[in-house]
């Protein structure tokens, strides 16, 4: 019982205090990559301490007190037996399932996500073949349309789609600035690390770590793309043309350049701020690939 109790506090200080915590924390803008990170680790951290904690919550008395040898048993995975245990039965892999379903709940929602996503894209894509034409020199599809949007279509048939009314609004840099944002997402493949913090929001619905998993995930691939288009384009150009094309919005299998949080991204790239150090860079890497195996340990 010391174990399920341990196992259980550390799923929720990850699932509902943990949370609060990073997206509170100042540096994640400042190093936005470190901070999606930290997220998925976090998500991945709390799947692996609930699984073993119902494990050790629904297991007979003997494999908790075998502990992980015990589930490898159980499971066939173990060459030999623990003194006192029992061969595995049609019972213990009924139990088994409890602790599965908490894994197999977030795949299961990841894999109808990514379906769901890739039939929007097809769908739209199939529009934009129909009503959009190809701008050689930005390399995007222009659509006739008057409100100013920019936003980007992943996946195979991937696009960067620029409406006429932005076309006309912004200036040449101002344009080709929230291009390379949106070519961003496009070569960083942001939508499959959205697809994954929508899936597991499924999977958990009312957990905190998941509604604010999604929404600050979604926070900071914007920042990643913002820095990405920085590289080559000045903060003047990028900005304007956040503030020009943010009330523009995109569907919702593309990524707009409005984006989320607009308003944060503007004040981010108008007055920025030094990076935090390598050892902080080097501490949040070390500390999202450890937590996972925490609940391991524990176990074990």
């Amino acid at each position: 019982m010391t174990t399920v109790l341990a196992l259980a506090a550390y799923a929720v200080l990850v699932g509902a205090v943990l949370p609060y915590a990073l997206s509170g924390a100042r540096w994640t803008h400042r190093a936005p990559t470190a901070a999606v990170l930290a997220w998925q680790g976090l998500s991945l951290t709390f799947v692996v301490a609930a699984a073993f904690a119902v494990y050790h919550l629904v297991l007979s008395e003997q494999h908790v007190h075998d502990g992980i040898v015990g589930l490898l048993g159980t499971c066939g995975l173990a060459a030999d037996t623990p003194p006192g245990a029992s061969p595995a039965g049609a019972a213990d892999f009924g139990l088994l399932l409890a602790p599965a379903t908490i894994v197999l709940l977030p795949l299961g929602w990841l894999a109808a996500t990514a379906w769901q996503a890739r039939r929007e894209r097809q769908r739209h894509a199939g529009l934009l073949a129909v009503i959009g034409a190809e701008a050689a020199d930005y390399g995007a599809t222009v659509v006739e349309h008057d409100a100013p949007a920019v936003y980007c279509l992943p996946g195979r048939a991937h696009r960067v789609v620029v409406t006429r009314g932005a076309l006309d609004l912004l200036t040449d840099e101002q344009l080709r600035a929230v291009l390379a944002h949106e070519q961003a997402h496009l070569r960083g493949r942001h939508h499959l690390v959205q697809i994954a913090a929508k899936a597991f929001t499924r999977a958990f619905p009312g957990l905190p770590l998941a509604r604010l998993a999604r929404e600050q995930t979604a926070l900071l691939l914007e920042m990643i793309a913002d820095d990405r288009a920085l590289r080559s384009h000045s903060r003047d150009a990028l900005a304007t043309a956040m503030c020009e094309v943010a009330a523009g919005r995109a569907p919702r299998s593309a990524l707009g350049a409005g984006g989320t949080g607009a308003l944060i991204r503007l004040r981010r790239i108008l007055t920025p701020e030094a990076g935090p150090r390598r050892v902080t860079r080097a501490g949040v890497l070390l500390a999202s690939v450890a937590a996972p195996f925490l609940p391991l340990l524990v176990a074990c």
